[in-house]
């Protein structure tokens, strides 16, 4: 049932879901935002990518990830993202194998770290409304495996980030526009689903 988790692929996921739909990100964060959403975690993840090296533990994967992240991506998502990957990487430790309680653990740490990093909670109209609900449904699905909790988690993060759309944003740039907020789904929530549809993608494949 523990099916162990590859990491490396997740991230590489991760990073293909998002050049593929890096059009769309960015256009969501026209609508609320700057406007540089998926150009800008596009051309981090690409980044985060190219700096795994050969052979290294999981915990090590996202911690190299999260700095790539950090130091080449523009705007609020390099700090989340690569803050999250970073605490997340760190959750693991040591560890060779990573199964779904462990895994579990690393996304709630994730989780702690956007919600430090951002001071935002459910309902503020970001990244937290999808990343929350699907921590959440991952860790109350844990014990059937990581392939099975994977895709809970998807489907909670599809749910939350769809919420956003009739909130008024409280957090980030579009907390500037007030009530225009409202109607548009947030950047963040978005790309926060692919983050959690590469990893139901890569459980799946490995189940």
């Amino acid at each position: 049932m523990g099916t162990l988790m590859d990491l490396r692929r997740w991230m590489e996921r991760f990073a293909e879901l998002v050049a593929a739909d890096a059009d769309r990100l960015t256009r969501l964060d026209a609508a609320i935002g700057d406007g540089d959403h998926g150009a800008n975690l596009n051309r981090g993840l690409r980044a985060a990518v190219e700096a795994l090296g050969p052979d290294l533990p999981p915990g090590k994967v996202l911690m190299t990830a999260g700095r790539a992240l950090v130091s080449k991506t523009g705007g609020a998502s390099g700090p989340l993202y690569g803050g999250a990957l970073r605490r997340a990487g760190k959750a693991l430790g040591d560890t060779a194998d990573v199964d779904a309680p462990a895994l579990g653990t690393a996304l709630q740490a994730a989780l702690d770290a956007v919600r430090e990093l951002g001071k935002a909670v459910e309902g503020d109209k970001t990244m937290v409304d999808a990343l929350a609900p699907a921590v959440e449904a991952y860790g109350a699905a844990a014990g059937d495996g990581v392939a099975t909790a994977a895709q809970a988690a998807l489907e909670a993060a599809e749910k939350g980030a769809e919420a956003t759309v009739p909130m008024q944003a409280r957090k980030g740039r579009a907390s500037y526009l007030g009530p225009r907020s409202v109607g548009h789904l947030d950047p963040g929530a978005a790309s926060t689903v692919l983050l959690f549809r590469a990893l139901a993608e890569v459980a799946g494949d490995a189940a």
